[in-house]
């Protein structure tokens, strides 16, 4: 649209600058003026000297704001809280705003929608979250409706360590524009390490959004009533500002004999003031082990204290410290090993990337980590300053809360499984239970922040019955919930299935179950140990010995909770679920697979899978 004096507020000598210089600007040049102006524009207004005719034309073209549609697929509850900031921010720029997860928002109404945001995370090997299969059914169907008038944005959440990364926000952001969809900003996919990739995006998104829309950033109207006042907040301890918590207790719950090690880690938060719920979970930034750090550095005879930039801000690490708390060197991933055939310059390494190496490839990948892709690919002449830069950050580590905060407010108490496995010729660990395991001792301190799980609560309803299903470390939650309970004296019908392998060594918790099932807070519990008959017996095999009382707490409407192993014990879970559906239920297998959908569309059907 050219601008002339009848359809703007600038006079002619400015409309002729104007019309001569937005042409040229690129779509990054309008959303950084934007941005700016905006900025500009609330400066003007904190400082109590606003222009009044520009307040009164923003004013007036803020009378019918546009309305932008949120929806989340979420697992963890991460793309729920990015869903919910960018809500927050279009609000604030006077959008009127609908923020949902994708299966609460009826497809039907894409008819009637201008504007949608999705922001999804992407489970298992390239699966919607399970608050959004609904929707990603619906939309990849034949009942898809034409979307000629609708305008899209995905921001994609994954981990560049599996094959199909950020698959889902992929297949949405393709099927929309085959629905006819116009994307109004590009698909953006985030690795673990999201925050900068996810707040260039809203920024981006926001500006291409008010470009098109004349709408009014309420910072322009809030001045109005507070010229001259502004009041800045200061930021609560989060994921981006982590808490220093103390390590109170750390005890090795396997008993001898025992084939694992099972820490229960018991930290303080005194003073951070978190909150949280059963289901919620807390989030450790780790720290690499320091024996493998070293083994790196001699292999690429590197100086430990030469410096090195550890983000885009400049900040300055020697390179130990960098390598042992800024970066990930345990997994290799398809992007880095492409990023390091670029700087290597080794031809077995570029090879490898060729299309008839594919499984070669993924086959390399697995259970390797950087030390071996610089034993293996040696590079040549390769800075330390280089190197770093093609390293993805060290991610934190999601642990499910085993504490209620209503019984233990000033603690959290984690599950932590130990990893340990020999692959490649060397000793491997995981990078934060290791750390826990052999390097926290009592007294030191670890940077932690709450993730809240929306798609993992327990029922307010005491009338609600509670199935929990979690063998190993996924009993943690159902701790955290059963504590709740006898803290708070509440009366629920509950049933908990915990598998583990030996009965002597391997049966966590075993005097809290104990006791509630004494108190009545636990109303029944079926244990299974694999390892102690001829034939290994897991929580599955013990949910079919129960098929009919399960069935019947089902059709009482009782919920049922997963936690544990996405990939072999959730997917046997639920094939046993709807074992049960289809002999108790006497339900076809459309039937019983209808009958679950239900089930997760009530909340009746909650997983916390990893």
């Amino acid at each position: 649209m050219s601008l002339n004096v009848t359809n703007s507020p600038f006079n002619h000598e400015q409309i002729e600058q104007l019309n001569l210089l937005l042409p040229t600007l690129t779509d990054h040049q309008k959303v950084w003026l934007s941005g700016y102006l905006s900025a500009f524009i609330s400066k003007e207004v904190q400082s109590g000297n606003p222009d009044p005719q520009a307040v009164s034309q923003a004013t007036n073209a803020g009378t019918d704001p546009r309305e932008v549609t949120v929806l989340y697929g979420s697992e963890t509850g991460t793309a729920r809280s990015l869903a919910e900031s960018m809500a927050e921010k279009l609000d604030a720029a006077n959008f009127l705003v609908t923020c949902s997860a994708l299966d609460d928002f009826k497809p039907k109404k894409l008819k009637k929608t201008e504007d949608v945001l999705i922001i999804t995370a992407t489970h298992g090997e390239g699966d919607p979250p399970d608050n959004a299969i609904s929707f990603y059914e619906f939309l990849h169907s034949r009942k898809a409706p034409k979307l000629d008038h609708l305008r899209f944005a995905v921001l994609a959440l994954g981990d560049e360590s599996y094959e199909f990364f950020c698959q889902t926000g992929k297949d949405f952001d393709k099927r929309l524009e085959e629905l006819g969809g116009e994307r109004l900003y590009d698909r953006v996919d985030c690795d673990l390490d999201f925050d900068e990739q996810a707040s260039e995006w809203m920024t981006g998104v926001l500006g291409v959004l008010k470009q098109s829309s004349e709408v009014v950033d309420n910072t322009v109207l809030a001045g109005q009533q507070t010229a001259g006042t502004f009041v800045s907040e200061q930021p609560g301890f989060s994921r981006t500002n982590p808490f220093m918590a103390e390590v109170v207790e750390n005890i090795n719950l396997s008993g001898r004999g025992s084939n694992k090690q099972t820490r229960h880690l018991e930290l303080s938060i005194d003073g951070s003031g978190f909150t949280f719920k059963p289901g919620d979970s807390l989030g450790i930034f780790p720290k690499n082990d320091p024996v493998l750090v070293d083994q790196l550095m001699k292999a690429m005879n590197w100086d430990a204290e030469q410096t090195v930039s550890v983000n885009k801000q400049g900040e300055i690490r020697s390179l130990r410290e960098a390598l042992l708390s800024h970066f990930e060197i345990t997994v290799l991933t398809k992007p880095l090993v492409e990023k390091a055939a670029t700087l290597f310059a080794n031809e077995a390494l570029t090879d490898l990337l060729t299309a008839s190496n594919k499984e070669n490839l993924k086959s390399y990948l697995e259970g390797r980590d950087v030390l071996d892709l610089v034993t293996d690919f040696p590079p040549k002449k390769l800075l330390a300053e280089d190197f770093v830069s093609i390293l993805r950050k060290l991610p934190a580590r999601l642990y499910s809360i085993a504490s209620s905060y209503e019984a233990n407010p000033d603690e959290v108490h984690l599950t932590v499984g130990t990893v340990n496995y020999f692959a490649h010729g060397r000793e491997r660990a995981g990078v934060c239970s290791s750390q826990v395991a052999t390097r926290v001792e009592v007294g030191e301190k670890l940077p932690v922040y709450i993730q809240q799980n929306a798609n993992f609560q327990f029922p307010d309803d005491p009338e609600t019955r509670v199935i929990m299903i979690g063998p190993g470390t996924g009993v943690a939650p159902f701790r955290s919930y059963l504590e709740e309970l006898e803290e708070t004296e509440a009366e629920q019908q509950t049933w908990l299935f915990f598998g583990e392998q030996h009965f002597s060594c391997d049966f966590l918790y075993q005097v809290d179950w104990q006791k509630w099932l004494k108190s009545g807070v636990l109303s029944r519990m079926d244990v299974a140990f694999s390892r102690d008959t001829d034939q290994k017996v897991y929580v599955q095999h013990k949910m079919l010995e129960k098929s009919k009382d399960f069935y019947e707490w089902l059709k009482a409407g009782a919920a049922v909770y997963v936690c544990g192993d996405e990939k072999h014990m959730a997917k046997d879970v639920q094939q046993t679920i709807l074992t049960i559906l289809r002999q108790e239920g006497d339900m076809t297998a459309e039937e019983a697979e209808s009958y679950l959908q239900q089930m997760r569309q009530e909340k009746r059907y909650q997983r916390d899978v990893y």
